[in-house]
């Protein structure tokens, strides 16, 4: 249904943009006529993707490695990038997770899940931001948010909380930014497995079966289905929606508020295959 050239013309950042959803939502904007930025923490892994973009779209991807929750090298790696070409839009991609009793969480832990889903997403809106509103540049952000952030979810407080600021700041942005020509919106996946970060949330075989399928259609989204999504809330046809969360999860929330509260039927033994395995 997507014309070849739905996104023609626009540079995208995608954070986290090297493995997973972001890895998929980055092919589909090519795809799409898009050019590409990603960024991550990880060299080896941006280089990777990017290679593997660049052999089908020559000249329409570069990388960054960049901590978001640094606010600093975030405003760096925006000044490199205008410094070649301004974005056009942001996709708020990156995140981070613990699946735990949430007693058992440290300072750190909680920290380490707020600095990447709430901060890095605020520092790149930001950095974005006032740059777009600087050269009054039409633009368009995106968050990655989770239903759970209007309905709370036990074993991810963290990760509720986060996604419920990043929820707000897209509501109240595309109030205050929408008549300078900038919208944001958001949109709430249900599962979606991705490897590495699958395994860590549903380290158990059970776990990860009613993860998937306890919704009404008893299914995981495949990742195409999330990435047209996204691609289409940055396109011009859908520029008058603006300070919306799209839901995409098959009705898992409607059936069962709390992504993860069905974890409180877990013995104390299950419940150690989430802990960090050590070395």
């Amino acid at each position: 249904m997507f014309l070849p050239d739905l996104l023609q013309g626009k540079r995208i950042l995608v954070t986290g943009g090297g493995t997973g959803l972001g890895k998929s939502m980055g092919r589909r904007f090519l795809e799409l006529g898009a050019e590409l930025v990603i960024c991550g923490r990880r060299q080896a892994v941006l280089e990777e993707t990017a290679g593997e973009f660049r052999a089908a779209f020559p000249n329409k991807v570069a990388w960054k490695v960049c901590d978001i929750r640094d606010a600093e090298a975030v405003d760096h790696m925006a000044h490199e990038i205008w410094a070649e070409r301004p974005l056009d839009a942001l996709v708020n991609n990156a995140a981070g997770n613990i699946a735990a009793r949430t007693e058992t969480l440290s300072a750190r832990a909680i920290d380490a899940v707020l600095g990447i889903v709430l901060h890095g997403a605020a520092y790149c809106t930001l950095a974005c931001g006032k740059r777009w509103l600087a050269d009054q540049r039409k633009a368009a952000v995106l968050s990655i948010v989770t239903s759970y952030a209007w309905t709370g979810s036990a074993y991810v407080v963290p990760s509720a909380m986060g996604k419920a600021g990043v929820l707000a700041l897209t509501r109240s942005l595309a109030v205050e930014w929408g008549g300078r020509g900038i919208r944001l919106n958001a949109i709430a996946p249900g599962p979606f497995p991705t490897p590495g970060a699958w395994e860590r949330l549903a380290p158990l075989p059970a776990v990860a079966r009613e993860f998937e399928t306890r919704n009404p259609l008893h299914r995981h989204g495949e990742h195409r289905e999330l990435a047209d999504l996204a691609a289409f809330l940055l396109s011009d046809g859908a520029g008058f929606i603006n300070g919306d969360c799209v839901t995409i999860d098959g009705g898992e929330w409607l059936k069962g508020a709390g992504q993860f509260n069905f974890l409180e039927r877990l013995t104390d033994a299950e419940w150690a295959a989430f802990r960090p395995k050590k070395g």
